[in-house]
């Protein structure tokens, strides 16, 4: 049996191929592309949720402290304690230390 294939088919399976890579690169890059942004808003909802649980602690025992204690460096501590805190987290959070949404190419430095 001799199979004999034209010029025109054989461009035609060529040019099927080359389409069927390119939509399968496209839909890996759009996969991609949708995995960083779930993982970037799953962070930034449990970033809000330690910030708000964290506030409400504190907020709890300052209160608590100063509704029922008279003693000065207790409550200097209370006061002083969440500002040092915040602070370090303000520090940290506004220092740029690495870019972690760069694309990783081949080839490129490692």
């Amino acid at each position: 049996m001799i199979v004999t294939v034209s010029p025109v088919e054989l461009l035609a399976g060529f040019g099927a191929l080359l389409v069927l890579i390119v939509a399968w690169r496209a839909s890996v890059r759009r996969a991609r592309r949708i995995a960083v942004a779930g993982r970037n808003s799953a962070r930034l909802a449990t970033l809000t949720g330690r910030v708000l649980l964290t506030a409400a602690l504190l907020g709890a025992v300052q209160w608590v402290v100063l509704t029922h204690s008279g003693d000065l460096v207790l409550t200097a501590v209370v006061l002083g304690l969440p500002n040092l805190l915040a602070a370090y987290v303000l520090v940290r959070a506004l220092t740029v230390t690495t870019v972690e949404d760069r694309p990783v190419r081949r080839g490129g430095r490692r």
